[in-house]
């Protein structure tokens, strides 16, 4: 514990100069605008920083990223109580009472109340980041090839399972990711796979060309091909936010903070599903249930608690696992990878403090989205006023000026446009990119994994799910996969209506 707490305190003076503070105000206010900006996102605002900052420490980069993550999911929040459009998915459940709030003349109160629950709840993330990250490691290392092989093939599966509404199409995404992982020279005896005798494929398809066009580009033509003006409600009161309210609905903040921890600890769950349990949980126990969805203060504080908690959440198992929470995660993750620091089970061993470090990161991300929230709101409402036939042009240079500077190749270039374009289309058709992006992150590990683990068992199968770890992984992957089967769907269904009817039965007798 007094180790943790040394770490913790380096960590925390390491960050203590001008220039590295400028790094994070500066990642802050990019993920704040991007936010802002309908159409853009969080994964985005990682994906375009992360070649930005290519050249900078890799501490100092990752600060830039993690700020721009929480000041993203922030920044969303602005335009869901102004213009009722959330500037991030995370912040759709806002909508509803923040919008409510600002056509009541009170937009400014309500954006008060998003920047307190937002900055009491990332802190609540943050705790549970430097407690619990350490202990998930600790038991991570007792990984083996068979274990990762499994944990590999699980993040992909929950992925496609829970991001979307069709948990086929989500699958399929993670099998291109998949394959598109293994374009290029296989990891244990340089063989060229699946590039037809072209040269340039011998290296394989690049994290950040592909992240920044599956994320950047698609995300510029899907705003050019739907274009959405509104006028903003104006600022009539002060953004200064209440802490008596904060007071008045603590529980709420406690209740939603622990929840958006939760669900972040799930491999692809977004941030907007710790938003909408919270919000459901905080309707559910409220004595004002009449409020919600017409400007009330306790929905919309249990919204903005629930998507920002939900950042660290998602954070430890990228760490500790390996695992992406969400899609930003995953690029941050990839980022990570990118800047030397391979994220999962042997991070305690190769990078002891780093852990630590994030934990640092992330405090600052909270502390400057608060500065950004008291004192900046007027003047970065501003950007909304841009023109998108402005704006993506300039989002677009940018996507090629990151796709070109990781490796100054050419090629690069165009697999993002090639990839970006895929994208556009297959969003078009309900495909969701966030388990195309933890395929391609996850392939590596998952193509390692798999042929280790069958040169140590002379090529037998049995040791895959005999271990015990192994086989917990095996049985929740492979139970997923069949809670969508049709048959098997109708059945736990019938089983589901049996159990609460009896439990109906029952408790009608007793009263």
């Amino acid at each position: 514990m007094m180790q943790g707490l040394s770490d913790l305190g380096e960590a925390w003076l390491s960050f203590m100069h001008p220039m590295t503070l400028l790094y994070g105000l500066g990642g802050a206010f990019v993920g704040i605008v991007m936010g802002i900006l309908p159409g853009l996102s969080a994964t985005l605002a990682i994906a375009l920083l992360t070649t930005l900052t290519i050249k900078l420490p890799a501490n100092q980069a990752i600060l830039v990223l993690i700020c721009s993550y929480v000041g993203a999911l922030y920044g969303g929040s602005r335009t869901a109580i102004l213009l009722n459009i959330p500037g991030t998915a995370a912040n759709a459940a806002s909508c509803a009472d923040g919008y409510a709030l600002a056509k009541q003349g009170q937009a400014g109160r309500a954006i008060g109340i998003a920047t307190s629950g937002a900055f009491v709840s990332t802190l609540i993330g943050v705790v549970c980041l430097a407690l619990f990250t350490p202990m998930l490691a600790e038991v991570a290392l007792q990984f083996g090839a068979f274990e990762f092989f499994w944990l590999a093939l699980f993040g992909v599966t929950m992925s496609g399972s829970i991001v979307g509404q069709d948990p086929l199409k989500g699958w399929l995404m993670g099998l291109l990711g998949l394959f598109l992982a293994q374009v290029g020279q296989e990891g244990l005896y340089a063989y060229n796979r699946f590039t037809f005798g072209w040269d340039e494929l011998a290296g394989g398809f690049a994290l950040i060309p592909a992240l920044v066009g599956a994320f950047g580009l698609a995300e510029v033509l899907t705003t050019l091909s739907d274009p959405i003006e509104r006028r903003i409600e104006d600022l009539r009161d002060s953004v200064l936010p209440r802490w008596r309210e904060i007071w008045i609905y603590r529980w709420t903040v406690l209740r939603s903070g622990v929840i958006g921890v939760l669900t972040g600890l799930l491999p692809g769950v977004g941030e907007d599903a710790g938003a909408w349990m919270s919000y459901a949980a905080a309707k559910a126990v409220s004595r004002e249930k009449e409020k919600f969805g017409k400007g009330s203060i306790d929905g919309l504080m249990a919204a903005e608690t629930g998507d920002m908690s939900s950042v660290p959440g998602h954070i430890i198992p990228s760490l500790a696992l390996g695992i992406p929470g969400s899609a930003p995660s995953a690029v941050l993750m990839a980022a990570m990878i990118i800047h030397g620091v391979q994220p999962g089970p042997m991070l305690m061993i190769e990078h002891p403090h780093f852990i630590y470090e994030v934990v640092a990161m992330t405090t600052l991300a909270t502390i400057t989205i608060l500065l950004f929230g008291l004192f900046g709101v007027r003047p970065l409402l501003h950007i909304l006023k841009v023109r998108r036939a402005i704006l993506m042009p300039i989002v677009f240079l940018l996507c090629v000026v990151g796709a070109f500077a990781t490796a100054s190749r050419l090629f690069d270039v165009y697999v993002m446009i090639v990839i970006g374009v895929l994208a556009f289309f297959l969003r078009k058709r309900g495909y969701e990119m966030a388990p195309l992006v933890l395929g391609l992150v996850l392939g590596p590990l998952l193509d390692k994994s798999l042929r280790r683990g069958l040169v140590l068992s002379d090529g037998s199968l049995v040791p895959f799910f005999t271990r015990p770890i192994a086989l917990a992984f095996a049985v929740v992957t492979i139970f997923t996969i069949l809670l969508y089967v049709p048959p098997v769907k109708r059945g736990l269904n019938r089983v589901k209506s049996a159990v609460f009817g009896t439990v109906r039965s029952l408790f009608a007798r007793r009263a």
